[in-house]
């Protein structure tokens, strides 16, 4: 598949709440996640599938999801890269605080697989 094939099937998938789907068979086993920032219980960077699904299972036990979109994808002039949007509208477990994201993330694909994702936030500044 090319990058734009990757990226649209990755949409596809997201879209239609199989975000686990999509790790599974679009990302490589050596995966790289960055996030915006994080935390002693959920790091900023890791590396791996396995990384990646033990960040859904903390995500999902942390949020309850009321809706949650993806577009794209965007691509560039790089032939490795694309970018999506993505928005949710989330309920902090703990707190019970109704939270409305949008967020980035930049995919860099290698050999048809994801083989980095980075999520970059809108910030209030």
């Amino acid at each position: 598949m090319s990058v734009a094939e990757i990226g649209k099937r990755l949409v596809e998938l997201c879209q239609k709440g199989e975000n686990r789907q999509a790790v599974e068979e679009l990302y490589a086993d050596e995966v790289v996640t960055i996030e915006g920032q994080g935390s002693d219980e959920m790091p900023a960077r890791m590396e791996g599938k396995d990384a990646v699904r033990g960040k859904h299972d903390w995500w999902e036990s942390h949020h309850e999801v009321h809706d949650a979109t993806a577009e794209g994808p965007f691509c560039g002039h790089r032939d490795d890269q694309f970018a999506v949007l993505f928005g949710m509208d989330v309920t902090h477990k703990q707190s019970g605080q109704r939270i409305a994201m949008r967020e980035v993330a930049l995919f860099t694909v290698a050999d048809g697989k994801i083989v980095q994702e980075e999520f970059l936030y809108q910030t209030g500044d």
